[in-house]
């Protein structure tokens, strides 16, 4: 795959949250109309992490709690792990997904979109020191970390049945993040605004390949 479909397929990217937040919008101008359901990836920083004291902040946080203020509506939050957030949408627990949510044909032909609001890259991590990445060819015989359910684990178990690398799935991205800084993979791949964010804040840590 070259660089321009592995593009456009994120800049689909986060649509998901905005469409059902649309499809709530009759509630818009009533009160006391019950707080909106939603949840993110709790650990998926700068757009969901835990904060001192309890609860989580970041990005998508305050998006989605300045929107269901407009809305004049309150809003829970739930942190959880990203393989959760669709399951728990379809079985009705959550009105939308407040994670950043890429569109794809498969997720499109079961949930609603609209429009992209977040526009990212897909970007490799790998610890200092090692050797930077150039193209897939270079993963051969390593292993590539990816957080469960996302598409950066669709994209890489497709990569590696054609490049010769294997694919370590893990519950969140600090965890695949944690495989490349102890060893036990070469390189992580994920969104690049979770990637650069890590890197910024650990110097062993360096955001690769975009």
């Amino acid at each position: 795959m070259g660089r321009e479909p592995t593009k456009m397929m994120h800049r689909r990217f986060v649509a998901l949250a905005v469409a059902a937040l649309m499809c709530a919008s009759p509630a818009l101008a009533q009160d006391k109309k019950p707080p909106l359901r939603t949840g993110v990836d709790g650990t998926f920083a700068p757009h969901a992490m835990p904060k001192l004291g309890g609860g989580v902040e970041g990005f998508q946080i305050d998006v989605f709690t300045e929107a269901a203020k407009r809305m004049k509506r309150d809003i829970t939050i739930d942190a959880v792990s990203f393989s959760t957030l669709i399951p728990g949408m379809q079985s009705g627990r959550y009105d939308f997904i407040a994670a950043p949510t890429t569109v794809t044909k498969e997720r499109a032909e079961n949930m609603l979109f609209t429009a992209g609001y977040l526009w990212t890259a897909f970007q490799f991590g790998i610890k200092k020191g090692s050797a930077p990445i150039k193209s897939w060819a270079d993963l051969k015989g390593k292993a590539v970390a990816v957080n469960k359910g996302t598409p950066y684990e669709t994209l890489a178990k497709k990569m590696a049945e054609e490049h010769g690398f294997t694919v370590q799935v893990y519950d969140t991205q600090p965890d695949a993040t944690q495989a490349v800084l102890s060893g036990r993979a070469y390189a992580t791949l994920g969104g690049n605004t979770t990637i650069v964010y890590a890197a910024s804040k650990n110097p062993q840590f360096i955001a690769d390949l975009e």
